[in-house]
């Protein structure tokens, strides 16, 4: 089995192509960059040098939480746009059992900790048992605790029977990123031994992830991109704040984050049958020139619309949910879209549009474009002409424009 490996939970990104012999390949990167931006690039650099095709690996291993809510969520959406693309399963490794399979062969008890802020900590309590073979043990499953509240419930190993491990005479040791900022109170508190992980394996290693993830996949522990969530154990304050004052009905237009990829890309395979591509959506997010669009509905995002701004404004992609058509999403989008030009100092909106696609063209109609004329054979599957449409930006946005009831369709 062959396996490519994710993770991105904490300041550390790490990509590995691992297969059940050795690890072909690994890239771990501790650096203030955004995940958004490094980890796409790592993985394809590993691919390249390796001349490895992802349709000949047999699964995803991602590091499924808790961890950082931005690093989750971008770790989380490569794997499942990936997972999409390539029909492959995933496996979610919870973030601290992968960082406890990293200190290979240690008897006492492994305790990875995770800066949580406000003096918490994610951790999970594991150990090696040496039986026929070696195996890896989860003593207690992750959870989230203060770092007064795990110091007690270790000191009460110390007096605790256990046929799994002997703290008194194996000790603990500590990794992860929590290490660093309670240390000091670690080593005055606790009343066992204990000891403090090297370098080389004191945060996420993508190697160990992949390695653990082939005995999942072989156990048969995996889940299909469409259901794969990472699991935060406690949910961030912005996102408690936002669902506090958002109600299930609203309509929501934001700027396009690394996180929506997956759903997008599932939109998308859904509507077209030549979809846009996981690289070719992230590469439009990351053009400064671009101006990326997603509409949520009731927590879910329900559309999306690209177009570059540059001397003239292009439409490059837009398109509704099948689920969600004639709720008035696609005008949201464009007026959005709109507005945006109508602050810059852009004149024209342009975009093509399938001939055949007569709700599309009658929806553009009626938000102010016009035909302009016709690119010969400029569609594939099936081939199609496009209709050239553009609209002059001095009109403002169609706020009075009638309802309507149409999806719109991609554009190329």
């Amino acid at each position: 089995m062959k396996v490519l490996a994710i993770d991105s939970s904490g300041l550390t990104a790490t990509v590995a192509l691992v297969d059940e012999e050795v690890t072909i390949a690994s890239y771990t990167m501790s650096h203030k960059k955004t995940h958004s931006v490094t980890l796409l690039p790592m993985i394809e650099e590993i691919l390249d040098r390796t001349e490895t095709e992802l349709a000949h690996i047999d699964g995803i291993v991602v590091s499924g939480g808790p961890g950082s809510f931005t690093g989750l969520r971008i770790g989380s959406a490569t794997a499942k746009g990936l997972g999409l693309a390539l029909d492959k399963p995933l496996v979610s490794i919870p973030t601290v059992e992968g960082l406890a399979y990293q200190v290979h062969g240690f008897e006492g008890l492994i305790c990875p900790i995770m800066d949580a802020r406000r003096n918490q900590v994610y951790t999970g309590l594991y150990t090696f048992k040496r039986e026929d073979t070696l195996s890896f043990k989860v003593v207690e499953s992750q959870f989230a605790v203060t770092v007064d509240e795990l110091i007690e419930k270790l000191n009460q190993w110390k007096d605790r029977e256990s046929d799994i491990v002997d703290i008194q005479k194996k000790g603990v040791i500590f990794l992860g990123d929590g290490v660093p900022a309670h240390k000091e109170q670690l080593i005055k508190e606790l009343k066992v031994s204990i000891y403090f992980a090297p370098p080389f394996i004191n945060r996420q290693n993508a190697a160990a992830l992949g390695t653990l993830g082939i005995q999942y996949l072989k156990n048969g522990k995996t889940v299909s991109a469409n259901d794969f969530k990472p699991e935060y154990l406690r949910v961030a304050q912005a996102e408690r704040e936002r669902k506090a004052l958002q109600t299930g009905t609203q309509i929501v237009i934001r700027k396009s984050e690394p996180e929506d990829i997956a759903t997008i890309l599932q939109i998308e395979r859904e509507n077209f049958p030549d979809p846009w591509s996981v690289k070719s959506i992230t590469d439009t997010l990351n053009q400064p020139n671009n101006l990326c669009l997603t509409c949520q509905k009731a927590e879910k995002v329900v559309g999306y619309l690209f177009a570059t701004l540059i001397d003239q404004g292009e439409i490059l992609a837009i398109s509704v949910s099948k689920k969600m058509k004639r709720q008035g999403i696609g005008k949201e989008l464009m007026n959005e879209l709109i507005r945006a030009v109508s602050e810059k100092d852009i004149q024209r909106l342009i975009l093509e549009v399938r001939e055949s696609n007569y709700d599309a063209i009658s929806f553009y109609e009626k938000m102010g474009f016009e035909k302009d004329g016709i690119r010969v054979g400029y569609y594939d599957y099936p081939k199609e002409d496009g209709i050239l449409m553009s609209r002059k930006m001095d009109n403002g946005v169609m706020e009075g424009s009638k309802p309507y009831g149409l999806e719109p369709n991609k554009l190329r």
